[in-house]
């Protein structure tokens, strides 16, 4: 039986949440990527709160895209957040990728979240 993507997704994202858990000193950096937008968000599992967040559908971003779907989008979208986070006094993180492959999108917000400041 062929798994669909969206399932393919989710055991990898489950794999992945085995091993990967953010702390007070490397919270966790998360993405969640849908067909029109992308979301990412630093989390301390530790005190079950979100430190710092942004996506293509925050007001500084929204009017300046065309479309929250492209590399350049998420590009923007890991440049803010890393700002945030770096505004937090937050420089290391854990990567979670949310079952996503490294590539494209993913790709692009992790590079533009490290250019940005952040260690991961």
């Amino acid at each position: 039986m062929k798994l669909t993507r969206k399932e393919s997704i989710r055991r990898r994202h489950r794999r992945v949440r085995r091993k990967v858990s953010g702390t007070s000193e490397r919270p966790r950096l998360v993405i969640f990527r849908s067909n029109q937008h992308i979301y990412a968000q630093v989390i301390d599992d530790t005190k079950h709160h979100t430190l710092a967040a942004a996506s293509t559908l925050d007001p500084a971003l929204k009017e300046t895209l065309k479309s929250g779907a492209t590399c350049e989008a998420s590009a923007a979208v890991g440049k803010l957040v890393a700002q945030r986070a770096v505004e937090q006094g937050i420089q290391k993180v854990v990567f979670d990728r949310g079952g996503n492959l490294y590539h494209g999108r993913v790709k692009s917000l992790a590079e533009a979240a490290r250019e940005a400041g952040l260690d991961f």
